[in-house]
């Protein structure tokens, strides 16, 4: 068929076509009137380039050659992060609705059917164009967010000034309030974006903001406002890779989310120390594995939590941890060693349990209280040499 005539009338229509179907935007859209300046600015530019194109599917005979995708070449990845797809299609279907009531005024004498046809065929190709553009920046976004984010996970373990730190998070969209848990484990392999996908999808179907970073071979997570983090990363550690999941202290904000991220990468590095560690298992737990591992700061935790608390808590305490060690763990034998009753040394292991949070009946926890005590006796004598030298 001859368009020339019906090309000539939209041509000379444009303007209108673009003006009308801003207007019923406004109508039927409520969102659409609460969109900013700049993004409402950014759909009259796709309206008026889906017009353009239309005219040049037209002249082409309804070939489409590329032309639809070009609609949205005026604001491509903007568009595409500011408003929805779901609300791109309807910003669509209004474009086309007004064009086809126009069709009757458009169409030249005998081509009323055939332009009704063609601007069906041609929404069809900006359906499929619209489809395609999401895609790519779906697609970008994933592999910028996957960098980003690993950059935020390197500058954590570097131990980067807050601000900068802040300034990285906010560009993820993360909350500078809220307090921040961070969790070591190893990769499960293949595309860090995949993988970064994968734990994104996990969260969100359980209600956690989370950010996460692939550090070479280790899946590092930011959990933010977890308010019982292990029982929360129980249900996360299907993400991880086979081996130890290390959750590090609950700290209050990105500015102190260096400790957390520090804590949890030692404890993953010593785990391999506790072959019957739980599955997740705290940095807190893996201290005495740290601190012979040559971590500093579990070192000066143990001391401070272990030796000098006790010390504090008086004489009978830590007399009564030794002896309870000596003793190869035998209340008993304690009582004997002690000349006090059973129960007395019952008592001060309950105590001991309270003033330092580990208990001296659990395995593990005794561990750790022996080493600390032990690191505590080690640098206390040390600072005593130094100070009569």
């Amino acid at each position: 068929m001859d368009l020339a005539t019906t090309i000539q009338n939209i041509e000379r229509s444009s303007s209108a076509l673009t003006t009308q179907s801003l207007t019923r935007m406004d109508e039927r859209l409520p969102w659409f009137r609460d969109l900013p300046a700049e993004q409402r600015s950014m759909v009259t530019l796709v309206a008026q380039a889906g017009v353009r194109q239309f005219l040049e599917w037209l002249r082409n005979g309804g070939e489409d050659l590329g032309t639809s995708d070009m609609v949205f070449e005026a604001a491509p990845v903007e568009l595409a992060r500011a408003i929805s797809l779901q609300h791109t299609v309807a910003l669509i279907q209004v474009v086309i609705d007004v064009v086809e009531e126009q069709v009757p005024q458009l169409a030249a004498e005998g081509e009323t059917d055939q332009l009704r046809e063609s601007v069906l065929r041609f929404s069809r190709e900006i359906a499929f164009a619209s489809a395609r553009v999401y895609a790519r920046a779906a697609e970008t976004r994933g592999a910028w967010d996957a960098r980003l984010q690993a950059m935020l996970v390197d500058a954590l373990l570097r131990g980067d000034n807050s601000d900068e730190l802040i300034s990285r998070a906010a560009a993820l969209g993360w909350s500078e309030t809220q307090t921040i848990t961070v969790v070591c484990g190893a990769t499960p392999g293949g595309e860090a974006t995949l993988v970064l996908h994968s734990v994104q999808r996990a969260a969100r179907r359980l209600g956690l903001d989370i950010l996460a970073g692939v550090h070479g071979a280790r899946l590092v997570l930011l959990l933010g406002g977890v308010k019982e983090p292990v029982e929360i990363v129980e249900k996360l550690t299907g993400q991880f890779g086979d081996g130890p999941v290390v959750v590090g202290p609950t700290v209050s904000g990105l500015a102190d989310a260096s400790t957390s991220a520090l804590a949890a990468v030692a404890g993953h590095r010593a785990a391999p120390a506790w072959p019957d560690a739980p599955r997740p298992v705290t940095a807190t737990q893996l201290l005495p594995e740290r601190a012979i591992a040559g971590d500093e700061e579990a070192r000066r935790a143990l001391r401070e939590s272990v030796y000098l608390t006790l010390r504090r808590a008086g004489g009978e305490l830590l007399e009564t941890m030794d002896a309870f060690i000596a003793s190869g763990g035998v209340l008993e034998g304690t009582a004997r060693e002690l000349y006090v009753h059973p129960n007395t040394v019952r008592y001060r292991l309950r105590r001991i349990q309270e003033v330092t949070g580990f208990s001296p009946t659990e395995p593990h926890e005794a561990f750790v209280l022996r080493v600390g005590l032990t690191i505590g006796r080690l640098e206390n004598a040390s600072g005593t040499r130094r100070s009569r030298s």
